[in-house]
């Protein structure tokens, strides 16, 4: 097998200084994945002080829009001219964006640089993630993408407790600002201990192909996110979506050097990792989205207990990261991501078993078990494809995984949003958004017991389809799991990359 000298080697990187690369990608991973619960939190104060309520929704939507688009772009600039120097041009555009956040006059400036932002952020996450894979070996890789993947399910909990510390105590510009010091803590380890990519022949990245990824995804992802307020024309975007994908594998087919390397397509577990990822983020919106309205809405719980039945989610994803590498290593990927697809799938009918009567043991059950399924599957999925890609594809390999766990939340969300909203329709077609009525404690205290009792029992049937389309996907996964062909395991491809 040829040796691609382009690449960084396990053995470039004294084995004293992969600890530290290690440290400064985690800090890098948790300034992305925080942003959007840190930011979440402190709205309602910046709302108050910039105005533009009606704006409030694109504030969080186009950080994700231009993150997913570029998310597979900047993987396969990484193989083409380096993950170094990607990384810190993202890495520089995400903390511009913060910088100039803080500053926003209004929030149609702030939702510019909330773009500018997300354009950063796309770099982070994939390239993070294929730096970690280029600088340990496979045995090492699926220990350090445990505590890699870790960080989402600690970010998760740490993010709405930092937003609205600093709220209280500092302007809200801060939550923007807090981003600064670890970028750069985390660009300023790398310079120092990641060594230089070394030379690569001249590369010319796929512009139509990339000019057609950029379209189909933007189309596609507006169309799900902003399917209510756009109507009839959420179905003109997806059909304008669907003709771009189509003229994208058609570019894909002729062009030399394709934004996606044929190869990805001829490993079955790579494949695998991209459908395991689409499902999975699916999978996670039923909690994560509508658990906490169940908590408050249905069993009348307050902010808080919601917040603490969605934390032990993120207390599961990053204990079972950790257990991740050892149960890889001690049987196979399939094993255990067929055994986390399986947690997903006992959390999700753990919901179907939550009624208006029932207590927060069950729905913290659930929440901890998805959590751990998430936990064992992404790490799984991840560890998977980078240990199968050759080192000349990893980042574009890395990237396209991640990125359809985010195409995956993003239809996720369309869909169970789409059945609970069809659901209330159907049971309370005379009351006007009932889900808030129950959610406002001032209004649901003011209520009669009939009339409350009426949109509970409403609410909790509707949330009820939410979580049994929610379970049908998390079967799914389960799927997913078993594409990944038998026995493959981390130390089989030890001599591969020696």
């Amino acid at each position: 097998m040829a040796v691609n000298h382009s690449e960084i080697k396990t053995s470039a990187v004294k084995a004293s200084h992969r600890p530290l690369i290690l440290t400064a990608c985690m800090l890098s991973m948790f300034m992305a994945a925080v942003e959007v619960t840190i930011v979440a939190t402190a709205m309602p104060t910046i709302i108050g002080d910039l105005g533009g309520f009606s704006l409030l929704g694109w504030v969080f939507a186009v950080y994700l829009l231009t993150q997913a688009i570029t998310v597979p772009i900047y993987g396969r600039l990484a193989d083409l001219y380096g993950c170094r120097k990607m990384f810190f041009i993202g890495t520089t555009l995400f903390l511009i964006g913060s910088v100039l956040c803080g500053f926003a006059p209004s929030l149609g400036w702030m939702i510019g640089f909330r773009a500018l932002q997300g354009l950063g952020a796309g770099a982070i996450t994939p390239i993070a993630t294929t730096l970690i894979a280029n600088v340990y070996g496979p045995q090492e890789r699926a220990k350090a993408q445990g505590y890699l993947s870790s960080v989402w399910g600690v970010s998760a909990i740490v993010g709405p407790l930092m937003g609205a510390f600093i709220v209280s105590h500092f302007p809200w510009a801060v939550v923007f600002w807090v981003n600064v010091p670890i970028g750069l803590v985390a660009m300023a380890i790398l310079i120092k201990y990641l060594p230089p990519d070394g030379q690569r022949k001249q590369h010319q990245l796929d512009l139509a192909g990339t000019a057609c990824l950029t379209l189909s995804v933007a189309a596609l992802l507006l169309a799900l996110l902003q399917a209510e307020a756009l109507g009839y024309w959420a179905l003109a975007l997806l059909a304008f979506a669907v003709l771009c994908g189509g003229l994208l594998v058609r570019q894909e087919r002729k062009t030399p050097e394709p934004l996606f390397p044929l190869a990805l397509w001829d490993s079955k577990v790579i494949i695998a990792g991209n459908i395991g990822g689409l499902i999975i983020g699916a999978t996670m919106m039923g909690i994560s989205a509508f658990l906490p309205t169940y908590v408050q809405g249905v069993l009348g719980g307050t902010p808080l207990q919601a917040g603490t039945t969605l934390a032990l989610m993120s207390v599961g994803w990053p204990l079972a990261s950790m257990f991740s590498s050892r149960m890889m290593q001690a049987t196979s990927y399939r094993i255990t991501a067929v055994t986390g697809a399986l947690l997903l799938v006992a959390g999700s009918l753990a919901l179907l078993l939550l009624s208006p009567s029932s207590g927060l043991w069950m729905a913290r059950l659930a929440a901890f078990s998805i959590g751990a399924g998430m936990g064992l599957c992404n790490t799984t999925f991840i560890v998977s494809v980078q240990n199968s890609a050759e080192p000349a594809i990893r980042g574009i390999a890395t990237a396209s995984t991640l990125f359809t766990r985010m195409l995956g939340s993003a239809i996720g969300t369309a869909v169970l949003g789409a059945t609970l909203n069809l659901n209330l329709e159907y049971r309370l077609p005379q009351v006007n958004d009932p889900v808030q009525q129950l959610m406002e404690k001032a209004t649901r205290s003011a209520m009669d017991s009939g009339l409350l009792n009426q949109l509970t029992e409403s609410v909790a049937a509707s949330l009820h389809w939410v979580f049994i389309v929610s379970a049908a996907i998390s079967v799914l996964a389960v799927a997913a799991g078993l594409l990944i062909p038998s026995g493959d395991r981390p130390h089989r491809e030890a001599q591969r990359e020696s």
